[in-house]
């Protein structure tokens, strides 16, 4: 009897090692999708950006280094704030004294400008609020990044 008893504790003890190993498996998988999706979203998506991209090309080029009323973009991720040679004479104090002080266009200090270009460098001549998706401000990163541009 006692041999039964052990023989079915066994058995279950087993059956949960296996539900726990499969439970872990799958929570492991799932992890790792979703931190796979975040970087995949993280990249944003450069076609995308070219159509959000839109609401800027009154004032900013992407694609050649022409300048609007605003300097051409050509380039500018990894370059310092305020210093497109063709544009000097034009930049806000603001935006000349932040490059100055080390702002560089990265990633992570585009999307803050991007979503609040007054609050990022406050007294810049940008009239434009800002982006409010996320999903956008990726977007139109990516396509700045392009080279060539879609």
């Amino acid at each position: 009897m006692q041999r039964l008893l052990r023989a079915r504790r066994y058995k279950a003890a087993s059956q949960s090692s296996l539900g726990s190993a499969m439970l872990r498996a799958i929570s492991s998988a799932s992890v790792l999708l979703l931190a796979t999706s975040i970087a995949a979203h993280a990249g944003g998506d450069r076609a995308l950006g070219k159509k959000v991209f839109n609401r800027c090309i009154a004032c900013h080029e992407a694609a050649t280094d022409r300048d609007k009323i605003g300097p051409h973009l050509l380039g500018v991720v990894g370059r310092t704030a305020g210093t497109a040679e063709s544009f000097l004479g034009h930049y806000s104090e603001a935006m000349k004294s932040a490059g100055a002080a080390g702002l560089v266009w990265d990633e992570a200090n585009l999307a803050e400008y991007l979503k609040a270009p007054k609050l990022k460098v406050p007294g810049n001549k940008m009239a434009f609020a800002g982006l409010t998706k996320d999903d956008d401000i990726a977007n139109v990163i990516a396509y700045l990044k392009a080279d060539p541009k879609p």
